[in-house]
């Protein structure tokens, strides 16, 4: 939601967002008391169109910035405005809402208010830490990394830099898309490199982010080679590990790892980051290093008097998509079956 973000996915036809003002009005000037971006999403020419609140691709949380002060009356109107629109849908996507924000259970007020009540798709904990509790200082991955960095300090001088000039940023950055694309990213085409739409958004959104200091990539480096990368994106004292990259050469080291434990301690040595959001589900790497969550829901809701057949053919497509994603998963975690044995093999008892 950052003004420097939207404005790098509109530059770059990276999506269709539609921005939801709300203002005070008082005797004097109106005073903006509320915003919130959404992406117009339809998959296919007759495809219903749905409002989805992650306003771009790689965005991770689609919470609305509203005053605390105003915070019931600035979501009953963003509410109210969307059901009025012609131009937008009634049916919201709200995928990566933080349910531990105060928007949270004012829309869910609001829906209450309505006669709505929402679909749950899902409900998760992401890693989340903060000076006073969830780093890990003691246990089986702390002392794994205290092994991995003495090994890794074997092979040569070990550093890790995270310049936040609006240059540095954006040189770092480079050898981070750089590590992504040789890796097992780049094999499956997920690569932010391999889409030339997705590269020239994400160049753009790193270049505005950190010429407002909003954004910095630390590197991990063996004699001044970068080893790991990972992308940091600033808003007020909470700091998000946005993407992470790591060379396969060095993988037994658990470079990745070695670099969130270390810029943990560094951004938290300063006084203007309170809190690290990570950006990533439970089952990362990062839950075993921190051991502070944030709640996350996923919520499908119709704004307007019943259910519609655009919110009925959405849900639809979001569950089933999220059963064949469940199947997968459970079949990649299964063991694979021993080989036959050949007719006449002995075997030890």
């Amino acid at each position: 939601m950052n003004p420097a973000a939207l404005r790098a996915a509109c530059e770059t036809n990276f999506a269709r967002i539609h921005m939801l003002l709300a203002w005070e009005q008082g005797a004097g000037q109106p005073k903006l008391v509320g915003v919130w971006a959404l992406q117009l999403r339809k998959l296919a020419p007759f495809w219903p169109a749905v409002l989805e609140a992650l306003p771009y691709n790689y965005a991770f949380l689609c919470s609305p910035v509203v005053d605390p002060a105003c915070m019931d009356g600035v979501i009953a109107a963003f509410f109210a405005a969307i059901e009025q629109s012609p131009l937008l849908p009634n049916v919201v996507s709200l995928p990566s809402l933080d349910a531990e924000c105060p928007s949270y259970p004012a829309m869910r007020r609001e829906l209450a208010a309505r006669g709505v009540t929402p679909l749950m798709l899902s409900e998760s904990a992401r890693p989340f830490v903060t000076p006073e509790f969830g780093v890990k200082r003691s246990g089986s991955t702390r002392k794994k990394l205290r092994q991995d960095w003495n090994r890794l300090s074997g092979l040569g001088t070990v550093d890790v830099v995270n310049d936040r000039t609006p240059g540095g940023a954006e040189l770092a950055f480079e050898t981070f898309l750089a590590l992504e694309k040789a890796s097992w990213k780049g094999d499956r085409g997920t690569a932010l490199l391999s889409d030339s739409k997705d590269a020239a958004f994400v160049r753009r959104l790193l270049q505005g982010l950190a010429a407002q200091g909003d954004a910095s990539v630390a590197l991990l480096r063996v004699d001044g080679e970068a080893i790991a990368a990972q992308v940091l994106m600033y808003c007020g004292t909470t700091a998000y590990t946005w993407k992470t990259a790591f060379s396969a050469k060095y993988s037994k080291y658990s470079p990745g790892a070695l670099l969130i434990d270390r810029i943990t301690d560094e951004l938290f040595a300063g006084s203007d980051i309170l809190a690290i959001n990570s950006c990533a589900a439970e089952a990362s790497f990062m839950a075993q290093l921190w051991a502070g969550r944030r709640t996350m829901v996923d919520l499908l809701v119709d704004v307007g008097p019943g259910k519609s057949l655009g919110y009925r053919i959405e849900a639809g497509r979001q569950l089933a998509f999220r059963q064949l994603r469940n199947l997968r998963d459970r079949f990649r975690d299964r063991p694979s079956a021993p080989p036959p044995r050949k007719p006449g093999m002995a075997t030890s008892q």
